[in-house]
């Protein structure tokens, strides 16, 4: 499976988790509903759980006009895992994790949302160069 795919399911998996609440089951859940989860998916997918408060801090700073509790949920999920791949996934260059966070803000939502992503996680970039 292709990383862009395994990414893709780690979105599925954030935010199928704003919605249920059970980190714990949501890999069994979509295994069991959809396919297995890969490996990338599983480390991504547990990285944004645990750094979830740090994310959205982070997420918050960038934010113009907006407050974290009311972004759509597509770009909330979409933002963390990006953000999670920017700072802890060392393989992974900026501008790939923007790109696929673009791809995935236009495929789950509008082109609007995604290019109000790609604005969120330029400044992020922007400013720890």
């Amino acid at each position: 499976m292709r990383r862009s795919e395994e990414r893709e399911q780690a979105f599925y998996l954030v935010f199928q988790t704003l919605f249920s609440g059970e980190p714990s089951e949501a890999i069994a859940l979509y295994s069991e509903a959809m396919e297995p989860v890969g490996e990338y998916a599983k480390a991504l997918y547990n990285g944004v759980s645990e750094k979830q408060a740090e994310l959205d801090d982070i997420i918050a700073r960038y934010l113009k006009g907006w407050k974290i509790n009311r972004l759509p949920k597509v770009n909330l999920s979409v933002l963390r895992l990006a953000v999670y791949e920017i700072i802890y996934c060392e393989d992974v260059p900026d501008s790939v994790a923007i790109n696929e966070a673009v791809e995935l803000g236009k495929k789950f939502a509008s082109q609007e949302d995604a290019a109000f992503i790609n604005g969120v996680l330029g400044a992020f970039v922007r400013s720890r160069a």
